[in-house]
């Protein structure tokens, strides 16, 4: 399914007067003309039971979705609808929860068997479904196609927006298996109607669609896919009506903030690279800081010191839990009670009073209270992880993060991460709030200490961590698992 991010689009952009063509009628599947079977899934449908009957399925685990094969009832119509679909020009789409490329809006198309089937669902199809659910659908149906090549994602979303009742797929799609990737996954909620972890995963199929009730828990992903060389193609969209009441959204508690340890200089001295302590240089660095409101600091520990921290972390029995949930997130990070010594030592330099001090000599913000106006009472603060990055590992922009924005300085600093590539993701994006503008891009870079600072219209994610990342041909030294102090400071 498309985002719930993504722009309105418009329908056919060619200029010129075009000869009408015939349309192509298209019959579906006679399970949508069987009366019988219709009475039998409404109830089904309202008592949230399972049913099948011939190439029709209704499950209701985890939420109720139907999925009717053959659903065109001609084998030529649908490899002519294929073929004029491929035919379309298609437009990249790609942001924090999506990678594919979509045609625009299917509604003003006139070739025949385009047209033919949009006749069919927006008029036979709409009133089955308004019958089977007991609502009036409103004539308006939103439907484009999208292509999913090898990486291409979608990730979790519930496809909630204003006036949207069911969404549904059509697939066209070559013989496909579940190691090809992109199937449609489905989640379990939890009791705050969060999505918690997938429990049905269906396989792409030719001429099979499936359709879904959009709800607060409808929450679903098209999964990665891994395929190198099959086109995931299909047909998406929209019926609209009235919208399911939704909960209040669930709030998550504020991130829990520290001030700084108090350390002296004497661990900047054992972990930092000299050339960082040199009051001169460090001018340089503010200078470049304030013009810019970002660096990198290449090399920024000693190089004994990283070398020891990306051995612990790589060979030490360290507990990672996962972050979630997968609505907003998707990464691991450390339990500190079981990092190794020199972990939790560089965790300390990035906590420490020296290294916020340090901080306001780089950018001229207000960490320290030799940097603070006298009538300041409250005390800079931060929050920290130490995070693990693998394949399919990501951050999403969601809601709540444009209500709580706020000034910050972001730190990075990651270890094992040679050989990254930015066609891996796994870089952090900065972006304009309610604007798709890309404002920075940071890469994961060894020793590479990344300071970015925003203000309360700047939101970022860390790209989804695709395929790409663990495939590499043998020898190479591209990263299949990479690390990252990640701290937020607040003066």
């Amino acid at each position: 399914m498309s985002s719930k991010r993504q722009p309105g689009q418009g329908g056919d952009s060619d200029t010129g007067k075009k000869r009408k063509k015939r349309e192509e009628v298209a019959e579906l599947s006679a399970v949508v003309d069987d009366e019988e079977v219709k009475r039998a899934v409404r109830e089904a449908w309202s008592r949230r039971e399972h049913y099948s009957h011939g190439n029709l399925e209704l499950d209701c685990h985890p939420f109720p979705h139907c999925i009717i094969q053959n659903f065109i009832s001609s084998e030529a119509f649908v490899e002519n609808l294929q073929r004029e679909l491929l035919d379309l020009s298609f437009h990249e789409k790609s942001n924090d929860l999506y990678k594919f490329r979509q045609s625009d809006d299917l509604k003003k198309r006139t070739e025949a068997h385009i047209s033919g089937l949009r006749a069919a669902v927006f008029g036979r199809f709409r009133s089955w479904i308004g019958e089977v659910l007991g609502v009036e659908l409103e004539p308006t149906v939103d439907i484009s196609c999208a292509k999913y090549h090898h990486t291409d994602v979608l990730l979790c979303h519930d496809d909630e927006l204003e006036g949207r009742r069911v969404a549904f797929i059509l697939y066209l799609v070559p013989p496909w298996q579940s190691s090809d990737g992109g199937t449609l996954d489905l989640y379990s909620t939890d009791s705050h109607f969060q999505p918690q972890s997938i429990v049905k995963s269906l396989v792409p199929s030719w001429n099979t669609l499936v359709l879904f009730e959009v709800s607060p828990v409808s929450f679903h992903q098209v999964s990665e896919v891994l395929s190198e060389d099959k086109c995931r193609l299909s047909l998406s969209g929209w019926f609209h009506g009235p919208s399911l009441e939704r909960p209040p959204r669930h709030v998550e508690p504020p991130i829990p903030r520290s001030p700084h340890l108090p350390r002296d200089e004497t661990l900047l001295l054992e972990w930092v690279n000299p050339m960082y302590l040199d009051i001169s240089y460090q001018e340089q660095i503010q200078e470049e800081f304030e013009e810019s409101s970002e660096i990198q600091l290449k090399d920024f520990l000693k190089e004994e010191k990283f070398r020891e921290v990306n051995e612990s972390l790589r060979l030490s029995q360290v507990q990672w839990t996962r972050r979630g949930p997968p609505n907003k997130r998707c990464y691991e990070v450390a339990s500190l009670e079981t990092v190794p010594p020199c972990v939790s030592a560089c965790w300390e330099l990035l906590r420490s009073e020296a290294f916020f001090l340090l901080l306001s000599n780089f950018t001229g913000l207000r960490l320290h209270y030799l940097y603070a106006e006298k009538e300041r009472k409250d005390t800079p603060e931060c929050f920290g992880e130490l995070r693990r990055w693998s394949h399919g590992d990501y951050t999403l922009l969601h809601d709540g993060d444009a209500a709580r924005a706020e000034y910050a300085l972001d730190l990075v600093l990651p270890f094992g991460c040679s050989g990254e590539s930015p066609e891996f993701g796994g870089f952090t994006s900065y972006i304009a709030n309610e604007e798709d503008e890309e404002l920075l891009t940071v890469y994961p870079e060894e020793n590479s200490l990344a300071l970015v600072y925003r203000d309360k219209e700047t939101l970022k994610f860390v790209k989804h961590i695709n395929h790409k990342s663990s495939s590499q041909p043998a020898g190479a030294s591209a990263c299949r698992t990479f690390y990252d102090f990640s701290f937020v400071y607040y003066e």
